[in-house]
């Protein structure tokens, strides 16, 4: 999915392919037309070329494969170490020879919980999270305002100098 502000949507793909392959017109005319580069264009009209209109869908920004990603095998071994020593990630780096911050990475992955929401005797999960299915989302912003209602100066009931002048009670 672009962001917000991305120069070209699938629409304004769609726009200069029309443009510049049916219309047969300059592909430097069309880009500078729609505010992109020429390489930008000529990206979009060749994958056009090759794929058809399906090739200026959005695609996802990950990688095809993960070549470093840490064998199953030995996420399967940190686990099984955690479950059983129930430690954090330093003495199970220690205990598999795995550097910390990739057990880190595994323990989150696998979604297993921080040693302080387990119950030290049986590893079983106490604590709740602190993460709330009521949340304060609004679709616009400032639909919510936050007020202050801190009293900081000797301003009498019913309003100050401002609303009754300075003569005023």
């Amino acid at each position: 999915m672009p962001h917000a502000n991305a120069r070209l949507t699938f629409h304004g793909r769609c726009l200069l392919v029309r443009r510049v392959v049916l219309d047969g017109r300059p592909v430097a005319h069309v880009a500078k037309e729609l505010g992109v580069s020429r390489q930008c264009a000529h990206r979009w009209v060749n994958r056009y070329r090759a794929e058809g209109w399906s090739g200026l869908q959005d695609r996802s920004s990950s990688p095809h494969r993960r070549p470093t990603r840490t064998p199953a095998a030995v996420e399967r071994r940190v686990l099984k170490a955690r479950r059983t020593l129930r430690r954090g990630p330093d003495a199970l780096a220690d205990h598999t020879g795995v550097p910390a911050r990739t057990v880190s990475r595994i323990l989150q992955r696998h979604r297993m919980p921080p040693l302080a929401a387990c119950d030290p005797l049986t590893g079983q999960v106490i604590r709740a999270t602190r993460a709330s299915g009521r949340r304060y989302e609004h679709t616009r912003p400032g639909d919510m305002i936050h007020v202050d209602v801190k009293k900081l100066g000797k301003i009498p009931a019913g309003g100050g100098h401002r609303a009754h002048g300075r003569g005023g009670p």
